[in-house]
């Protein structure tokens, strides 16, 4: 079922206009949303990052778009599909229709789709740096649109190379994320993730995970620039994203790696999780 403006319908029923400007102009921005035992994770989270995007992007926020009333729509939504422990959440935001680069509106339309969830994190996970096209530093680059053409590009060709993701790199050549998350970099005590100036997205687990680092006496953590060297350098690496958690990195290029702080991490996270923090 898919929950569109409130009505939900079955996706065979749902008609999208060729006008729409998520499709013509990628004029969309979504949250990819974790549901674990019919609680929403990490909600507000998730709201207050969608109410900043909505605002830069100067799309016109709904009087109705409150944090109690987009929670009801995304259960709403699971409630009638197959009982899951789990679900995935694909909440999208787009422009009405009209106009060409210039909108006839900045009122929006929202959908909300939901699914089982099904992913279990790898215990053999293989990446390598994309190099054909280059993800521009910047601030819109923080925001997730409907855009998504590099990470696209990078997943074909992580496929064709029997890779699990790949690293995305900005137009300095400094690593900005990975094809389907933030990234994470160890060497001895200190982590090291991209700075939202070097285009990164503002992740939800990204915030989660510096919170527990920053705590922790054992370790520094540091927001920076990052060269691919530092990767194959590194002691460990690991990406974050809403659904995956965190999932440990285990090669990249030659380079094998540990495992050890990406899991006492996930289990860190779960404990967030259920406390809804």
């Amino acid at each position: 079922m898919i929950n569109l403006n409130g009505e939900l319908l079955f996706k065979e029923n749902v008609n999208l206009s060729i006008d729409n400007r998520g499709f013509k102009y990628g004029d969309a921005i979504f949250e990819t949303i974790k549901v674990v035992n019919k609680k929403v994770v990490f909600w507000e989270d998730h709201y207050f990052r969608l109410m900043a995007s909505m605002r830069m992007l100067r799309m016109k926020i709904p009087m109705e778009f409150t944090l109690e009333f987009l929670e009801k729509e995304i259960l709403k939504t699971i409630a009638v599909i197959d009982d899951a422990p789990s679900y995935r959440v694909r909440l999208n935001v787009y422009r009405k229709d009209g106009g060409l680069y210039t909108p006839k509106t900045n009122k929006v339309d929202y959908s909300i789709e939901a699914s089982e969830n099904t992913y279990v994190s790898k215990n053999e996970y293989k990446v390598d740096v994309f190099k054909d096209f280059y993800n521009y530093s910047g601030l819109l680059s923080t925001v997730k649109t409907n855009n998504r053409m590099l990470n696209t590009l990078a997943s074909i060709y992580a496929n064709e190379n029997d890779l699990d993701s790949c690293v995305l790199l900005n137009e300095r050549k400094g690593v900005v994320e990975v094809t389907n998350g933030n990234i994470f970099v160890v060497k001895g005590n200190v982590v090291k993730t991209p700075a939202l100036s070097e285009g990164c997205i503002k992740g939800i687990v990204r915030g989660k995970i510096i919170e527990i680092l920053t705590k922790n006496k054992d370790f520094t953590i540091e927001e920076t620039t990052i060269s691919p060297f530092e990767i194959q350098k590194a002691d460990e690496v690991f990406i974050t994203n809403a659904i995956v958690g965190v999932q440990a990195i285990t090669k990249y290029k030659k380079k094998t790696f540990t495992t050890s702080l990406a899991t006492k991490l996930q289990a860190n996270l779960n404990v967030l999780q259920i406390a809804g923090n």
